[in-house]
């Protein structure tokens, strides 16, 4: 009987149950076991699925643009412009340029991944610093910070990204540039939000006794316990992002011709809106479904990072 016991003891755990232990034995596994519960969160809404898989495919076709695109999306025919959805082997039509839709709405996809990247990469840490630094500090620095951070929100987003981009001038970096700035404050306000809840714990306390200074327990001990709301929020604006990026681009301010930009296209095919639909009525579409692919994500992200708020709700 011992023996019975002692060799099923000494057999391996699978990886599934190594990573729902309850009892993990080191860092490592308590963190891949919280990431792999999250992950089964997340599998179980097939709302978030659909956006996650919209997404996916989103990044496919950016990756693998050059091979999915049936033309080159800056050749132009004249002789054969405006052409409907289907025919001669164009699936999407061409523009007012005989240029095939399709494959600029594929090329474009770059375009939006790298907006969208940046400004995630930009705004989020942004905000973070301005955020963290406010709320554990506290005083006069908290004043001026969040007074200016105030200033930032009193202007509609758009409204704002246009004032920097007139500065600036035309152009995707300077979209992007725009963009961030604009975008910044909501995410400065969460973090100090969830900063004044944790300055006072008892954890840091015992880390300031320790010989810990600001940027240290800013740093180490702050900014890991925001990211999880951050990434929330990060989700959930990007859809916001896109269309600010669509809407400089449809003004002419984003990116610039030829370039296969979403909203650039919708703008030069509004002139043909009633009848050629399918020149601007595509890019649009594409502009939607992306924006609900994050919207998705972003709900589901918000169930399992965040549950505080799914249970008020």
């Amino acid at each position: 009987m011992n023996s019975l016991e002692s060799s099923s003891e000494s057999q391996p755990q699978s990886l599934r149950e190594w990573l729902l232990s309850e009892a993990p034995t080191s860092r490592r596994q308590a963190r891949m076991g919280s990431f792999y519960q999250g992950w089964l969160a997340l599998k179980s809404n097939n709302l978030t699925m659909i956006g996650l898989g919209i997404l996916l495919f989103l990044l496919f076709v950016a990756l693998f643009a050059p091979v999915l695109a049936p033309a080159d999306p800056f050749a132009q025919n004249l002789s054969n412009r405006l052409q409907p959805p289907g025919s001669e082997g164009h699936l999407l039509g061409t523009d007012s340029l005989g240029r095939d839709i399709l494959s600029r709405l594929i090329y474009g996809s770059r375009i939006t991944l790298y907006i969208v990247t940046l400004v995630a990469l930009i705004a989020p840490v942004l905000g973070l610093f301005v955020g963290t630094v406010a709320g554990y500090l506290g005083g006069w620095v908290d004043s001026i910070l969040m007074r200016i951070t105030d200033i930032f929100l009193a202007f509609p987003r758009l409204v704002l990204a246009l004032a920097f981009v007139a500065a600036l001038g035309a152009g995707i970096e300077n979209a992007v540039i725009a963009i961030s700035l604009t975008a910044w404050p909501p995410y400065a306000r969460i973090a100090r939000a969830e900063t004044l809840t944790i300055r006072r714990a008892d954890y840091i306390s015992a880390v300031q006794l320790q010989g810990a200074g600001p940027l240290r327990i800013i740093s180490k001990h702050i900014w890991p316990l925001c990211i999880s709301s951050l990434i929330v929020r990060v989700a959930l604006d990007m859809a916001g992002i896109i269309l600010a990026a669509a809407g400089l681009g449809f003004l002419g301010l984003g990116a610039q011709p030829p370039s296969p930009e979403w909203g650039a296209m919708i703008s030069e095919g509004r002139k043909f809106l009633l009848d050629f639909w399918w020149v601007a009525t595509i890019p649009g579409l594409a502009i939607f479904m992306v924006s609900l692919g994050f919207n998705l994500l972003g709900d589901g992200l918000r169930d399992v990072l965040d549950p505080k708020d799914s249970g008020d709700a």
